[in-house]
């Protein structure tokens, strides 16, 4: 079995058009959606649109914390925000305009997390961590604070996003967790979308971090057509990575 784990898609449909195409080529057999669907890009309502019309027993969908900024948007959350970062705050309380009832439903009702069970191997689904869905899991965290993080915890594989750095730790007890990077707003070296393939055998998996390039020029020019308060910068990003939030 071929599972392919996508996160962080900040409604960069460019991207995501270029790796499901990449998926296509692997005839994959389950997609996990690891959350941050929609916010602060350069097409946030035809991106949820997307997965929307993607749900179905081989595509398994969780939510991300920017996904329930969207979803319990109001005045006092957008201040809070733009004292920490004014750039995403305002790309929030644009993206909420375009967004339908429909879009938000979607968005609330999706699960925090998810546990699941394929050929004998047990996956937990976060965004963040197991504790708190905005938690980041970073190359440099010490195994220590995984190993906290995953307390009381049974899966065998945990799966998570949030950061847009891709990584990977074994505990002590033998429990894997990857971190799939992010599709739409990559931030590695090389700013191509990245994703994860698990191929799992006989109660075993094998994990591979898959770099795929896309139109990032043209997802640039789109989201910098937005307009609101700080978009030029955050298309800056999908060309050159500096910082994940304004």
């Amino acid at each position: 079995m071929k599972i392919a784990v996508i996160s962080d898609i900040h409604g960069n449909m460019e991207a995501v058009d270029a790796v499901m195409e990449d998926i296509k080529k692997t005839e994959c057999d389950k997609l996990f959606v690891l959350g941050d669907y929609a916010m602060a890009g350069p097409e946030p309502q035809k991106t949820i649109q997307y997965f929307i019309e993607k749900e179905n027993e081989n595509t398994i969908m969780i939510q991300g914390n920017t996904d329930l900024m969207i979803a319990d948007y109001n005045p006092d959350l957008f201040k809070k925000l733009s004292q920490q970062a004014p750039v995403m705050a305002s790309a929030l309380k644009d993206d909420v305009k375009q967004m339908s009832l429909s879009d938000k439903l979607f968005l609330k009702n999706l699960p925090a997390q998810k546990e699941i069970e394929l050929e004998g191997v047990s996956f937990l689904l976060v965004h963040g961590s197991p504790r708190k869905n905005n938690e980041d899991i970073l190359p440099d965290t010490s195994i220590e604070e995984v190993e906290s993080m995953l307390k009381d915890v049974k899966a065998q594989v945990v799966l998570c996003g949030h950061t847009h750095i891709p990584c990977g730790f074994q505990t002590k007890n033998k429990q894997t967790v990857v971190n799939a990077g992010s599709v739409g707003r990559p931030f590695t070296p090389e700013p191509k979308a990245c994703y994860l393939m698990i191929s799992v055998a006989q109660g075993k998996c094998v994990f591979e971090h898959k770099f795929v390039k896309y139109d990032n020029k043209k997802a640039s020019e789109k989201l910098k057509e937005r307009e609101f308060f700080g978009a030029d910068k955050l298309a800056e990003t999908l060309i050159n990575p500096k910082k994940r939030h304004f």
